[in-house]
């Protein structure tokens, strides 16, 4: 009728929810580069280079121009040209993606659409522990 708690049994862990800490608005174009920890949702243009410990999401009305995105998640609702490397990457029915992803964790909807191929992993390293993340990388080829 009673149940005892087991003092040897450690207490589950709440595994923390990501969150969305910036947001890039519709109708709002940037071009730079977005480093950093914190979640980032991209509801507008965006052109540059993309390096987040965070999660990423390009909403559906959303468009991001990055040679090499890099994020621990990311959900594409609207456009991406560029290659994809993340530990998970969801594509939702609205999105689309022009580049290849490499992640250890792929969904998609019914409607998605990629022209690219995947690669899985067990492990994918974003080599963001570096200076990478900070913006210290080589200049990427192309625009500068």
């Amino acid at each position: 009728m009673f149940k005892r708690n087991n003092p040897t049994t450690p207490p589950q862990t709440v595994q923390a929810v990501e969150r969305i800490t910036s947001v890039l608005g519709a109708g709002v174009i940037w071009q730079g580069t977005i480093t950093g920890s914190g979640g980032v949702r991209v509801e507008g243009t965006f052109e540059g280079q993309i390096a987040l410990k965070g999660l990423l999401v390009v909403g559906e009305t959303g468009k991001v121009t990055c040679e090499n995105l890099r994020a621990a998640n990311v959900i594409v609702a609207g456009a991406v040209k560029g290659n994809i490397t993340a530990q998970k990457v969801e594509i939702r029915s609205t999105g689309r993606v022009w580049g290849d992803i490499v992640t250890a964790g792929f969904a998609t909807e019914e409607g998605a659409f990629l022209r690219g191929q995947i690669r899985m992993e067990d492990a994918v390293d974003l080599g963001l522990e570096s200076g990478e993340a900070a913006g210290e990388s080589a200049p990427a080829n192309g625009k500068s």
